[in-house]
């Protein structure tokens, strides 16, 4: 991913966070020049040396992945940033946003125990506290039959790339220009890279 300087993520608790918060991905790989893309999510191990997901078994693309690299493109909050926000006409339009890259290798999760833990952790990680649903109250033959349809896999991570374009190259009047626009639209994108602005810049820049 190409990432100018002052816009490249360092610090590996805002990367490891962004990971968490937007755990939705495209999983992109490539065999003898074609090209496979799936949507599904991806959930940072608790070691953080490795990503967890599970994919239909119908799906022809881990067919050629097992040993493999791919690359994880994970999206974060972006929004359009007008040129009429500035204090000058002399501007061109623009787009903040926030993307992550992980490369690594495709491994099976052939064992039964680690597909069903793997199950277990995407439940824990996204239902909510209130939530009553438990994996171990599904009907052990429904939960057997599922399994039949899907394979667990691990991406063990060998890179990460992480990029916020969040008008670093703009003078700090200016940001707060951007941040105060951004608020006004109230849209779940806008607010966040608002948030995201007002927050950050100053750890991005260290």
């Amino acid at each position: 991913m190409f990432i100018p300087e002052p816009f490249k993520i360092k610090d590996e608790k805002i990367i490891y966070d962004l990971l968490c918060d937007y755990s939705f991905a495209t999983l992109v790989s490539s065999k003898q020049d074609q090209l496979q893309a799936t949507n599904l999510p991806l959930l940072l191990s608790k070691d953080k040396k490795s990503l967890i997901g599970h994919m239909a078994i119908a799906n022809e693309q881990w067919k050629m992945l097992s040993g493999n690299s791919v690359l994880a493109i994970f999206h974060g909050p972006h929004h359009y940033i007008s040129p009429s926000w500035y204090e000058t006409k002399d501007a061109v339009p623009t787009w903040n946003y926030i993307s992550l890259q992980v490369s690594g290798n495709f491994v099976p999760l052939d064992d039964e125990h680690q597909l069903v833990e793997s199950l277990k952790h995407f439940v824990d990680t996204y239902e909510t506290m209130e939530s009553e649903y438990l994996l171990e109250h599904v009907d052990p033959n429904y939960l057997a039959n599922l399994r039949k349809g899907i394979i667990g896999f691990k991406i063990e991570i060998h890179n990460i790339e992480a990029k916020a374009k969040l008008s670093q190259n703009h003078s700090t009047p200016r940001q707060s220009l951007v941040i105060e626009e951004l608020k006004k639209i109230k849209s779940e994108n806008a607010l966040a890279i608002a948030n995201w602005m007002q927050e950050n810049l100053k750890n991005l820049k260290q």
